[in-house]
């Protein structure tokens, strides 16, 4: 089937269009597309999937923190400004002092959530930045059928209120497993983040309007939205313009085209 999302060599300003909102956003940039593609790979395998998955995850970084953390115009001196005082950066940075709480779901979360908490260290005053941990598994019938999510454990240093919460995992297939997660926290009195950010490599239409059913105001960011049993009709035009038409799961809730049991694979481990 011809998809026609990516018929544009090259979007603009790599953005992927869609017609499923504001809170949705693809950043179909050919350099993350060609990565993502070999990540997908059958012979993509560890060290180099490990290697592929961390520059994705910071591509995507970038992406998330340019576009939701709060920007405000300052004046920087430069190495040039003591000798001539008037020479100074004066534009638009990300100030230091903000609260982010970044949430790691065990198990293929491990990886962009460890990598995500680095680089708002790097960028922020450490002191506003936190790592959370949950442990969250898919729940399957005896057919093997994903019928839900459940949550095995969790570790939480506080409260989010104010804070920008941001759970990056590999994969958004049903949106399950995330929604339980921010249920989670909305309902054990921490408080109201300031915003939630999901970030994947690959979505679905389900993950979409699940996601978007439950939580309207969560912004996902995503390299690639994979939709491989939708209508000719519906891949005909702008994911989202036909959503009744859209579906990228298998019956056992595998996306497809996807890569793979991506967890697994960063994991080496097969249960």
């Amino acid at each position: 089937m011809s998809d026609s999302t990516w018929a544009p060599v090259r979007p603009p300003l790599g953005a992927t269009p869609h017609a499923w909102g504001p809170n949705l956003h693809l950043h179909g940039e050919p350099w993350a597309l060609s990565l993502l593609a070999r990540l997908g790979h059958a012979d993509c395998q560890q060290p180099e999937v490990g290697r592929v998955a961390t520059r994705l995850f910071d591509f995507l970084f970038a992406k998330v923190a340019s576009n939701e953390l709060r920007c405000e115009v300052q004046r920087v001196p430069t190495r040039m400004t003591a000798a001539h005082p008037d020479h100074a950066y004066e534009g638009v940075v990300i100030p230091p002092e903000q609260a982010v709480v970044v949430v790691d779901v065990a198990r293929a979360g491990i990886l962009p959530s460890q990598l995500f908490y680095d680089r708002f260290n790097e960028l922020l005053v450490p002191a506003g930045v936190r790592q959370d941990h949950m442990f969250v598994s898919r729940v399957t019938d005896a057919a093997g059928t994903v019928t839900g999510s459940a949550v095995s454990g969790a570790k939480i240093g506080g409260s989010v209120d104010g804070a920008v919460l941001v759970i990056p995992d590999p994969m958004g297939a049903t949106g399950g497993s995330l929604c339980l997660v921010l249920d989670h926290y909305l309902r054990s009195g921490l408080g109201r983040p300031a915003r939630v950010v999901f970030v994947h490599l690959i979505v679905t239409p389900e993950y979409v309007k699940n996601v978007h059913a439950r939580f309207p105001e969560v912004r996902i960011h995503a390299v690639r939205l994979d939709r491989g049993f939708s209508s000719e009709a519906a891949l005909a035009l702008p994911s989202g313009a036909l959503p009744a038409e859209e579906r990228g799961l298998d019956s056992h809730q595998y996306i497809v085209p996807g890569a793979g049991g991506l967890g697994e694979v960063l994991n080496n481990s097969w249960v």
